[in-house]
This record gives C-alpha cells, sequence and structure tokens, in this order.
C-alpha cells in the first residue's frame, strides 16, 4: 500500500469512527438531554462509544491491551493518576480560597452533586444515590473518552505519524468533542453569541491540551490507567466540591480549574521531556 493510501486509510477509519461517536452525542445532549434529567450525566453516548471501542479495536485488529488496557503495573498507574489529580486540585482550591479570604468574600466549602457547566454549577444534590451516580458517571466517562481519543485514536494515528504528531490530531479531536455543550447553551438561548464563542474557545483549547496531557501520561506509564484517574478526579471533584462565596457558589471556577490543570501540564510535560531523555540514552 502507498503512503498516501496508507494515510487515507487512517484518516478514513478516524474520522468515520468520531462522527459516529459525536453523533450519538449530538443526540443525547439535543435530544435525550439526559444530563438535565434525574441522572445528571449524559451517558448514553459515552456507553455507546465504548461499545464503538470495542467493535473498532475488533475490526482494527487491536487487542485491548494495545489500546492501553493492560493489567501490567495497573494499581500503580491508578494510583498515580489519582495522586495527580488530588495534589493539583488541592493547590487550586487553596488559591481560590485565598482569593476570597484576601476579598473578604470566602464563606466555606459545600459538598454536594451538581453538572459540571463551563460558567458554573447548577443544582444542588446531596442524596447518596446522586453521588454514586456522579461517580458511576464519571467512570463511564473515562473508560469512554480515554479508550476512544488516547487508545483507539492514538493508535490509528500512530500507525501513520510519530507519537506526538499523532497526540496532537487525537488531542484536537478531543477539543472539538466538547463544543457540544456550549452549542447547545447558545441553541437554547441561556448564552449569548460572545458568550459562545468564549465559552466554545476556552473549552475547545483547554480539552485540547488537558487531552494532550494524557496522552503524555499513557506514553510514559504504558498503559491508560494514569490519565483515565487523574481525568476522573478532574471530572469529579468539581462536581461535588464547591467553593461558597458572598456572590454564589463557585464564582471562580475557571480560575480554580485553570490553576488545577496548568499545574498538572507542567508537572507532567517535565516528567515526559526527563523520561524520554532516558529513553533516548
Amino acid at each position: 500500500m502507498s503512503k498516501v493510501a496508507a494515510t487515507k486509510k487512517v484518516w478514513l477509519s478516524a474520522v468515520l469512527i468520531y462522527l459516529i461517536c459525536f453523533a450519538f452525542r449530538l443526540i443525547e445532549y439535543f435530544v435525550i438531554r439526559t444530563d438535565e434529567s434525574f441522572f445528571g450525566e449524559a451517558f448514553i453516548h459515552k456507553l455507546l462509544g465504548i461499545a464503538v471501542l470495542f467493535v473498532s479495536a475488533k475490526l482494527l485488529c487491536y487487542s485491548m491491551g494495545e489500546l492501553g488496557f493492560t493489567k501490567r503495573h495497573a494499581a500503580r498507574n491508578i494510583l498515580a493518576g489519582l495522586c495527580l489529580g488530588f495534589v493539583c486540585y488541592a493547590a487550586a482550591y487553596g488559591t481560590e480560597m485565598l482569593i476570597l479570604k484576601n476579598s473578604g468574600t470566602f464563606e466555606g466549602l459545600s459538598l454536594y452533586v451538581t453538572s459540571y457547566s463551563v460558567d458554573g454549577n447548577l443544582g444542588n444534590r446531596t442524596e447518596l444515590v446522586f453521588f454514586a451516580l456522579c461517580i458511576l458517571g464519571n467512570i463511564i466517562n473515562v473508560l469512554m473518552e480515554e479508550g476512544v481519543f488516547r487508545g483507539l485514536f492514538q493508535k490509528i494515528f500512530e500507525s501513520r505519524y510519530r507519537f506526538l504528531p499523532a497526540a496532537a490530531i487525537a488531542s484536537v479531536l478531543f477539543g472539538a468533542w466538547h463544543c457540544v455543550g456550549p452549542l447547545r447553551s447558545f441553541t437554547d438561548g441561556t448564552s449569548s453569541g460572545i458568550q459562545f464563542a468564549v465559552n466554545l474557545a476556552v473549552l475547545v483549547l483547554t480539552s485540547a491540551v488537558v487531552g494532550f496531557k494524557y496522552a503524555l501520561l499513557a506514553k510514559m506509564t504504558g498503559s491508560l490507567y494514569a490519565g483515565m484517574a487523574d481525568h476522573f478526579v478532574n471530572n469529579t471533584i468539581v462536581n461535588v466540591l464547591h467553593v461558597m462565596g458572598t456572590s454564589g457558589p463557585d464564582a471562580l471556577q475557571s480560575v480554580r480549574i485553570s490553576v488545577a490543570q496548568t499545574i498538572s501540564f507542567v508537572i507532567v510535560l517535565v516528567l515526559f521531556i526527563r523520561w524520554n531523555k532516558k529513553r533516548e540514552e
């Protein structure tokens, strides 16, 4: 097979899989709207995405181990990812509380379940069932997103490109994956054109950068589990632990997330550079 034909096959496979998963995502967000229901999570398209992952891996002759679902050092990698997430968010929550205390507007921390929004948090659910649903929904989320974007797409693109370009492409797709939330807010009339543009740019860009970080983690550890664990902490903690101020809950949520992800990205990047240098030596 020529290089041109091989490249076309790679892109055709990736784009087709992406469009199928994205279609499921659009249907759930705009039609079913599971995240606005009792469940508070858009999980149906993620379950379908996991099914697409397994079917695609089978058709492309990839084992689950090749995609990063390997048992080797699984517990250690999960622990490393959890530690990374909790340490970075501890620093981020501390920064947010310090800012609020200095301005005299800090009231405390509150534990309840809510749905994540780039504009803030909505809802206040303290029943155990909602904490369980939140945890389960985020486990499904990280299995699907890490499996598809850092596992399947990374493997597909690495069949034609080197690791870093492949990771960059998969991360751009991951960033675009997150355009649905701001788009729905705009079409529903809950955000203006300017708010839509800002939210879209911020969410797509930060998601792409975070996706690239998870790709570096997967490369260093040889599995998806460290990235999955960090991804789980990132998604779960902002849904359950809230900073209360005089102007309302989570007024500086965007600052908190930015601080946590910046610290996390710098740590992972430094570790990756050192790891890559040792590997080359």
